[in-house]
């Protein structure tokens, strides 16, 4: 399968009175086409900040992309300026925020929404982008989709609201379309409705897939490959089962571990992760993750270990990464 998207190296800052905060440090991957790649990891590790980096969302300033090389098609997109940018994002690599209320227009209808990329990026005028934005809530499962136009944000429910967006993004068929905790604000049930949503459209457009999450619960069922970010660092990739039945990494581990589960008894109690994240404007010398583990060595506390592959589809930054394996029972036995 062709590789789509290869970033190489990505490296973001935000220089803020307190000190520049490392939001995201030397990370380095690959989207293949089609494929469905999820990002986890808890709160303010640097998921968001690093696909938003991708396509130059990063307010600059205070942020600014420091390194890196993000490939698209051929072309880096961090070298391209401001027109050429536009003409990627929306169009060939769409976007589904976290909050559609904050994302929204909410002093314009949807149908003028959505049909403002169509007639920016697919040169449509206004009857054929306004059938399209029709044709794009029925795709998305809003009844009632050509009287619908003319409603505004509020006059939806938040899960129509997202369906709303995701319609935004599908308008100009995208190769890649990334999605930032697209069902973080929503109960559970409509959390699944959204994912099964995305996973029909995926297998019928045949779009490649970034989504961004904090719950390891929403991947398994979606996503083909994981990456397990922690202070702004990679530290953990490998193939989603892989990853559920063997994790390398110590803090991967810690949010399995974290997850509810049906299948234990009811005496089983969650295990958290003690302690907090490093302060990313003062990381630590070591392994950002080391004074929370309780797998560390002094070697842990001196040297950040950098993030190898250990098989031909997993790698791991860890020093003790096979201590982890010999030591813990294999996740959901």
């Amino acid at each position: 399968m062709a590789t789509l998207l290869e970033v190489k190296g990505l490296t973001t800052q935000f220089f803020t009175q307190d000190g520049v905060v490392h939001a995201v440090s030397d990370i380095s991957y690959k989207v293949d086409e089609g494929e469905t790649l999820a990002i986890v990891g808890e709160s303010g590790c640097g998921k968001s900040v690093g696909v938003m980096s991708l396509i130059k969302l990063i307010p600059q300033p205070p942020g600014k992309i420091v390194a890196g090389e993000v490939w698209f098609d051929g072309k880096d997109l961090l070298q391209m300026n401001d027109d050429e940018i536009r003409q990627v994002r929306g169009n060939r690599i769409a976007m589904i925020f976290q909050d559609p209320m904050t994302s929204l227009n909410p002093v314009l209808t949807i149908g003028r929404q959505i049909t403002e990329a169509l007639q920016l990026h697919l040169g449509m005028n206004n009857e054929q982008a306004r059938q399209r934005a029709v044709e794009l809530l029925e795709l998305v499962g809003i009844p009632g989709a050509d009287s619908r136009l003319d409603d505004y944000p509020h006059q939806f429910s938040g899960g129509m609201r997202q369906r709303v967006m995701i319609a935004m993004g599908l308008s100009c068929n995208p190769q890649l379309l990334i999605a930032d905790e697209p069902t973080t604000a929503l109960d559970v049930t409509i959390q699944a409705q959204i994912v099964d949503l995305v996973k029909g459209l995926k297998h019928k457009i045949g779009m490649a897939i970034i989504w961004i999450t904090h719950d390891l619960g929403v991947v398994a069922g979606l996503a083909e490959r994981v990456i397990v970010m922690y202070a702004g660092q990679i530290v953990e990739e490998a193939e989603v089962h892989d990853l559920y039945a063997r994790p390398h990494h110590p803090y991967t581990l810690g949010l399995l571990k974290s997850i509810p589960r049906l299948d234990l008894g009811k005496g089983e109690k969650l295990i958290p992760i003690e302690g907090l994240p490093p302060d990313l404007v003062d990381l630590p010398k070591g392994c950002p993750f080391a004074a929370r583990c309780t797998y560390r060595i002094e070697k842990c506390l001196a040297e950040n270990p950098p993030a190898e592959y250990v098989t031909s589809s997993h790698r791991v930054a860890c020093w003790r990464w096979e201590y982890v394996i010999a030591n813990q029972p294999q996740a959901g036995s």
